[in-house]
């Protein structure tokens, strides 16, 4: 499975299959999702913490480095893919809903090339 061909429906179901086979939902309620997400986005964090560009690259090109990237990105993944299959998230509508809502924010003609919130591009 690759993301040419997974579905999302599919990492769900793996997921939940992962976690019941573990007897895993007594202990998978939102709030402490949520914990695992933050959890591991800052052990991601961390693998970049203080790298200037050039050392970040060179993370990417490095084969233990990539994996270990490659495995907290997964871990989040895996948090935020839990949340929305025990609560019945439909995470392509939430994106395309947010990005909806984000195009309006950050409209082309003021939010290209410019890294500021929505709340300082102005009028």
């Amino acid at each position: 499975m690759d993301d040419d061909t997974a579905r999302v429906i599919e990492l769900k179901q793996m997921v939940r299959q992962f976690s019941e086979d573990r007897n895993w939902d007594q202990f998978h309620n939102a709030k402490d999702l949520v914990i695992g997400i933050v959890t591991e986005a800052s052990e991601l964090l961390e693998i970049f913490r203080f790298k200037s560009e050039a050392e970040v690259n060179e993370l990417f090109r490095d084969e233990i480095s990539a994996k270990r990237i490659r495995d907290e990105l997964a871990d989040v993944f895996y948090f935020a893919l839990r949340l929305a299959q025990k609560y019945n998230i439909d995470v392509s509508s939430s994106l395309k809903e947010k990005i909806e809502q984000n195009a309006e924010k950050y409209p082309v003609d003021k939010a290209k090339g410019s890294n500021k919130k929505y709340t300082e591009l102005g009028p």
